[in-house]
């Protein structure tokens, strides 16, 4: 029988893509979430019965352990970016990942995998920051080899960063970001996947990777490379600290009032607080050099999906060559 390995969120955004690849390997894929009927797109990663969608919460020890029984390998990809009702970055991060951490070493399972972040510190000024280190802290605890990976921003199809902003510049001549000069290093999701994967199969030995892209850019640089892909002008302005922080409070006061029915998914104060540090790999941190991935450009990949916010989405191109013909006549 061949071996199974269950992911915990493995519908999400770089869980699909690690359930997509272990099923490539020919592993029976147990992915754990949620909503397993919102999760049916993970299905045909493989052959009939390979790759299974699961009801779990990662808040109750019992559904947790149920749908880990059997599993040789367990990757937990369950992460918030905000906090809403009863999925705070405590319950998610640290008590979540501690209970997988936990139960995995009760069942015997031979490898773990957690997905975490660059900018995981104890002293980071977000709470994002220090929940993400809490968590691994508390994964190593209970599995002490397990591999950690902490990308920087991830992008890719299914991305929450460029979708947003490029989706964004539909409304207006101006496109505003909060602290433009912040330095990130952009991974693909894939790239994540590749390092998951070795991890899962025991190819490489466990402790902290820091994954980034092969560039370094500012969050404005990140904005006008993105402007020139989806073909529109804007005026990428980063706002003042003070209207910043202005913003992200009237975002927070919004979801606070409406009993969090309105969710802030644009700009949170911990957010913020999170930009103030660079989001790019410490000098001497192991990464994809050691795990023998060679991760790819941002200017690779983001025009395979991004097309659809250009001024005529799939017809742009055409539209050009329209245009230049006229020109030409």
């Amino acid at each position: 029988m061949s071996q199974l390995v269950t992911i915990y969120g493995g519908s999400g955004f770089v869980g699909r893509y690690i359930a997509r690849r272990m099923a490539k390997e020919g592993w029976r894929v147990r992915v754990a979430v949620r909503r397993p009927n919102e999760a049916m797109h993970v299905k045909p990663y493989g052959v009939p019965g390979q790759v299974e969608p699961v009801f779990c919460n990662i808040r109750d020890d019992a559904s947790v352990a149920a749908v880990m029984q059997g599993s040789d390998a367990v990757v937990n990809c369950v992460g918030v970016l905000s906090e809403v009702g009863k999925n705070t970055f405590e319950a998610i991060h640290v008590d979540g990942a501690e209970r997988i951490a936990r139960i995995a070493a009760e069942q015997g399972v031979g490898n773990m995998v957690h997905l975490s972040a660059i900018g995981a510190d104890n002293e980071s000024p977000s709470a994002y920051g220090r929940s993400k280190a809490a968590g691994e802290a508390a994964v190593l605890q209970h599995m002490p080899n397990a591999m950690i990976l902490r990308p920087s921003i991830v992008f890719g199809t299914e991305d929450n960063f460029f979708n947003r902003f490029a989706g964004m510049t539909r409304f207006g001549p101006v496109l505003p970001i909060a602290r433009g000069k912040t330095l990130f290093q952009p991974v693909f999701a894939d790239d994540v996947a590749k390092a998951a994967v070795k991890g899962v199969l025991g190819d490489a030995e466990g402790g902290v990777y820091e994954l980034g892209g092969p560039e370094v850019k500012s969050f404005q640089a990140l904005m006008e490379e993105m402007l020139e892909v989806i073909h529109r002008r804007r005026l990428v302005i980063s706002l003042p600290g003070f209207a910043a922080w202005l913003t992200a409070f009237g975002f927070d006061m919004m979801q606070a009032i409406s009993f969090q029915l309105i969710k802030n998914g644009m700009l949170t104060r911990d957010q913020l607080r999170q930009l103030a540090c660079d989001c790019v790999v410490s000098e001497g941190a192991k990464g994809f050099a050691d795990l023998d991935v060679q991760p790819v450009i941002l200017g690779s990949v983001l025009p395979d999906y991004l097309w659809k916010f250009r001024p005529s989405g799939q017809y742009d191109a055409i539209t050009g060559s329209a245009r230049n013909l006229r020109h030409d006549g």
